[in-house]
């Protein structure tokens, strides 16, 4: 499958965790194992009257593109379950847009290294992620 294909089909039906977080993707490069989404912050995400988004939230938009960006290396044959996480917050993100850019580092036999980045409009580095993942293909019939 090319990767228009893989777009239009990831596209029509998105996780409801892609869903909950007002995410949409935007760009998949399968050949090189990299993954670009859109998402908005909005209010209820966060706390401090509103203006800072909850760790946990940016947490879920950058894994989901490091997620997404292996799940295309692997041309959707795969399941990637997250064996480790390491997520650095680098600044405070209020009600907003920011873009999630996932990127396979290393693909191996059964583990996957990810890396992943969260900025916002202007191109500031909001987080930056970094995963180790088990690969599971799918068993042929």
């Amino acid at each position: 499958m090319n990767d228009a294909d893989l777009l239009r089909l990831l596209r029509a039906d998105p996780p409801e965790a892609v869903k909950t977080l007002n995410g949409e993707i935007i760009d998949i490069d399968s050949a090189r194992g990299t993954c670009r989404f859109r998402f908005e912050i909005v209010p209820a995400f966060c706390h401090s009257d509103g203006r800072i988004c909850q760790g946990g939230f940016l947490t879920g938009m950058v894994d989901t593109a490091m997620a997404n960006a292996a799940i295309v290396k692997g041309n959707l044959a795969v399941a990637v379950p997250t064996l480790e996480l390491k997520i650095s917050f680098f600044e405070a993100m209020g009600p907003g847009i920011v873009f999630a850019e996932g990127r396979v580092m290393r693909w191996g036999g059964s583990v996957g290294f990810l890396d992943g980045d969260l900025k916002d409009e202007k191109g500031r580095l909001i987080v930056h992620a970094t995963s180790t993942i088990k690969i599971v293909r799918s068993k042929k019939a």
